[in-house]
């Protein structure tokens, strides 16, 4: 029996020491468990200070960028603008280089006539009644109310 006593004791003791062994490793795995956990805390808080700080980095240049681009936009929708522009104008002076237009047009704004022609100015009835001068110079062409107030204006120096 002493030998059986023996084995048995070394089993207990084999299976108490096993038993401090497994206890050993799961203490040992939770702290690493742990440590790693505490690591990537670390490492996640250091990463989301570094995203942070490139999103503060990054933002007011992406907001100049931004605001560039729509300038540039702008700018280009005014060039585009200006060439329509240009081209109207150069079209008007296409026809302002052909006699009979000239003629039309001076005829038209300046009430120019021909020798022999006689001149008329139609006179729209107004809403409200004027008096005399007013009607006067109404039917008048343009140019001749613009030298008859220089005339005043330089009767009125005298």
């Amino acid at each position: 029996m002493a030998v059986k006593d023996r084995d048995r004791f070394s089993t207990a003791t084999r299976l108490r020491l096993l038993g401090e062994q497994t206890a050993a490793r799961v203490y040992r795995s939770q702290t690493r468990r742990q440590a790693r956990r505490s690591r990537l805390t670390g490492r996640a808080a250091l990463l989301a200070l570094v995203v942070c700080s490139l999103v503060v980095a990054l933002a007011y240049p992406m907001r100049q960028y931004v605001s560039q681009r729509a300038d540039i936009a702008d700018l280009k929708r005014q060039k585009r603008q200006a060439q329509e522009r240009v081209e109207q104008l150069r079209d008007l002076k296409a026809r302002w280089q052909d006699d009979a237009y000239a003629e039309q047009q001076i005829r038209q704004r300046l009430h120019y006539v021909r020798p022999g022609e006689t001149g008329y100015v139609m006179i729209e009835p107004g809403p409200a009644k004027r008096s005399r001068a007013e009607q006067g110079a109404a039917r008048r062409p343009w140019y001749a109310n613009v030298w008859d107030g220089v005339d005043r204006s330089d009767a009125s120096d005298q």
